[in-house]
């Protein structure tokens, strides 16, 4: 995690006195946000419902980093039905990174889901935030918006052709933000994230079942070849483009790539951790999932030049760093 002493001096200066409100504050990426923003000085609404994408241990033990902190105050709201004026009234800044997260179980019964904490939520917190427009909301969308696209790197200016469900569902909180800042002069800045890991990352996603895989002997799952490439992006480059993007003087382009800058194989990242680990996973290959893009890659060059952002952390330390982080974890509460 990025410490406070680490925090670019010019995101303390521009976010110093402000009261934030971060969506999601128990997930992955939201917990790592309200850390950084804490280890800031800076005052901290965190909102969550704890839906059940993943286990609510993990989601409580997200939220321990942030509960110890005077300056956070941590408010139990379901976006998509509750009252939300007052407590987006009392900040002066948003982070909107609540999701409901993932391609593969965006398909069937779970759609409503989708819609529901993706679409519908991110409609209420701008319905709430038309009576002060000028309060920024930051939010968290995906390269799932791209599909397959035969433009790698990726520019932000490339057509929305989404694969599954779940990057429909990014899709439309895009237009939504578009509409909203159209019509009623809303401040939204779209941050369209490159898989990212690190840290607290979710028990579905692949780096997580990688690094479980070779620390607990057990078989990891590769659905395709193994030859997909992904641009890969560490945390704590997240966590510096979102408060970046949360301080920065925006004019007509509004939404931002952020990726790693290196892509790689997933047959690349199971090397990586395998050799870190001194170990050799047992692997099985199984066909791919419907919904998963062959190959992403993030052209960055308007989140260099509008947010000053150029990612820092390599594959192998931000592996690492998630290989030492989910050692500890399994070593305390071994599952």
């Amino acid at each position: 995690m990025m410490p406070s002493d680490e925090t670019p001096a010019s995101y303390r200066a521009a976010l110093s006195g402000r009261r934030v409100l971060v969506t999601g504050c128990a997930g992955f990426i939201g917990s790592h946000v309200a850390q950084a923003l804490l280890e800031a000085q800076v005052d901290v609404v965190g909102v969550d419902c704890f839906n059940d994408n993943y286990a609510r241990r993990e989601k409580l033990d997200n939220l321990r980093h942030l509960t110890s902190w005077e300056r956070f105050e941590f408010t139990p709201i379901d976006l998509a039905r509750g009252a939300l004026a007052e407590v987006v009234h009392e900040c002066d800044l948003v982070l909107h990174l609540a999701a409901e997260p993932g391609v593969r179980t965006s398909w069937g019964s779970r759609y409503e889901q989708y819609l529901r904490n993706n679409v519908l939520a991110t409609q209420h917190l701008l319905e709430a935030l038309r009576a002060t427009p000028e309060t920024r909301m930051v939010y968290a969308s995906s390269s799932s918006v791209y599909g397959d696209t035969d433009l790698r790197p990726t520019p932000e200016a490339a057509s929305l052709r989404p694969r599954s469900p779940y990057g429909q569902t990014k899709v439309a909180m895009e237009h939504l933000c578009e509409l909203y800042s159209a019509n009623f002069g809303v401040d939204t800045v779209g941050l369209r994230y490159f898989t990212v890991y690190g840290p607290r990352q979710r028990p579905d996603m692949a780096f997580y079942r990688i690094c479980r895989a070779v620390l607990t002997d057990l078989e990891f799952v590769v659905f395709g070849d193994g030859r997909q490439t992904r641009d890969f992006t560490f945390v704590d480059d997240i966590v510096a483009a979102t408060l970046a993007a949360a301080t920065a003087k925006v004019s007509e382009d509004r939404i931002f790539n952020i990726g790693g800058g290196s892509p790689a194989s997933l047959r690349e990242a199971i090397e990586i951790v395998a050799h870190l680990a001194e170990r050799t996973p047992a692997i099985r290959y199984e066909d791919s999932e419907r919904g998963d893009v062959r190959d992403t890659a993030a052209d960055t060059t308007r989140a260099q030049n509008v947010l000053g952002f150029t990612p820092s952390t390599s594959l192998s330390d931000g592996l690492a760093a998630e290989l030492h982080w989910l050692s500890g974890r399994l070593t305390s509460n071994p599952v």
